[in-house]
């Protein structure tokens, strides 16, 4: 039977073999394992690519978000504004810090962060806004901006799911998502559009004394060596996960494409049928496919997962319980039916293995499977 998984990270890496055996044989010989010569070779890169000064390495994608928020001297009760539709970690910084998480709705084509629901939620405890660019597209930047430059509030961008992809402003100028807030994060965890093989993660900003203090928050708030003026964390990226990092950074585009191409495929399969709701992307952003997410229609979505799981075939529910109904966020603020747009998304949602590995006969496979259960 055909197995198709959500991602093809052994097919890939064959791809770049050579390569990354010769990087990480280089660390290995020379024994650069920390802040080596690699990772800022590949900050150098990032910061080329990505049009910005300033990229700080650090560990994960969550910590990125935490580092932001202490970089920003945000203080306990202070209130950061996200979207309750998110994977956990980015309201799991907010509650760490003891910062007051606040939840709005989501747009109900693009999944992403409402800005109208974003000022409906400001209070004069507000003191950012943490939009995520969800899937891979990003969110409506030019009206986010708008709001926290009225309301004096920082904006910080979750990327973690939306690296290479391009946003094209009301001015016409286009930029890479992640570099038009004041801070962005992504994370580099393996299945991401650019993931290394392990956790890894970085910090962007075009603010060079935000930057300066991002680096000292992110080496134990030291300033000097073993003079330590800040609380800090210990969050690096090591050498060999920055080394196939920047290997991949060269074709990051090229993997974008790839994963156009699959979800372009699924949406030509899926466009005549009344069960299923292809991905919507808006028109200032492309999309780099981080995940292929569909909304189902009358469906019974454990029973077509099942199915497809019978047909070796892998799915996902990203995310099967908004942050507001979770456990650990539980709120006297929040109830059931409080955001219709992401609890309904929660029920209705599932998605299909999206990479950058496919080929036509997966591609025909994946869909006719999905269509014969529709039938």
């Amino acid at each position: 039977m055909k197995q198709v998984p959500m991602v093809d990270l052994v097919g890939q890496y064959k791809k770049i073999k050579p390569e990354v055996d010769a990087a990480l044989a280089e660390i290995l010989s020379n024994a650069s394992f920390i802040n080596g010569p690699a990772v800022k070779q590949f900050q150098a890169n990032l910061e080329k690519y990505l049009g910005i000064k300033h990229v700080i390495p650090c560990a994960n994608g969550t910590d990125a978000l935490q580092v932001a928020m202490m970089a920003l001297n945000l203080q306990p009760g202070d209130e950061v504004i996200t979207t309750s539709f998110t994977f956990i970690a980015t309201a799991e910084v907010i509650a760490l810090l003891k910062l007051t998480p606040v939840l709005v709705d989501v747009d109900p084509e693009t999944f992403n962060i409402d800005p109208i629901a974003i000022e409906k939620a400001i209070t004069p405890k507000t003191k950012a806004i943490v939009p995520v660019h969800l899937f891979g597209q990003c969110a409506d930047m030019d009206a986010i901006m708008e709001i926290a430059e009225k309301h004096k509030l920082y904006v910080i961008e979750d990327n973690a799911q939306a690296i290479g992809a391009n946003y094209t402003g009301k001015d016409g100028h286009s930029r890479k998502a992640g570099t038009i807030g004041h801070i962005g994060c992504t994370s580099f965890f393996p299945s991401k559009n650019l993931g290394c093989y392990g956790d890894g993660g970085a910090i962007f900003t075009n603010n060079d004394a935000l930057a300066a203090q991002i680096r000292v928050v992110v080496n134990h708030g030291m300033v000097v060596r073993y003079y330590h003026d800040y609380v800090g964390v210990n969050s690096r990226l090591d050498s060999m996960q920055a080394a196939i990092l920047d290997i991949k950074l060269k074709h990051l585009d090229e993997y974008a494409d790839a994963r156009r191409y699959a979800a372009n495929y699924y949406n030509k399969a899926f466009a005549t049928c009344d069960k299923l709701k292809t991905p919507v992307t808006a028109g200032f952003t492309d999309h780099v496919f981080h995940q292929y997410t569909l909304v189902t229609h009358c469906v019974d979505r454990q029973k077509l997962m099942d199915h497809l799981q019978a047909k070796g075939i892998s799915s996902a529910i990203y995310y099967p319980v908004a942050l507001h109904m979770q456990k650990a966020y539980i709120d006297p603020r929040y109830k059931k039916g409080d955001f219709p747009v992401t609890e309904k998304l929660c029920k209705t949602v599932f998605s299909l293995p999206i990479h950058t590995e496919f080929d036509d006969e997966t591609l025909e496979y994946v869909t006719s499977s999905v269509l014969e259960f529709l039938q």
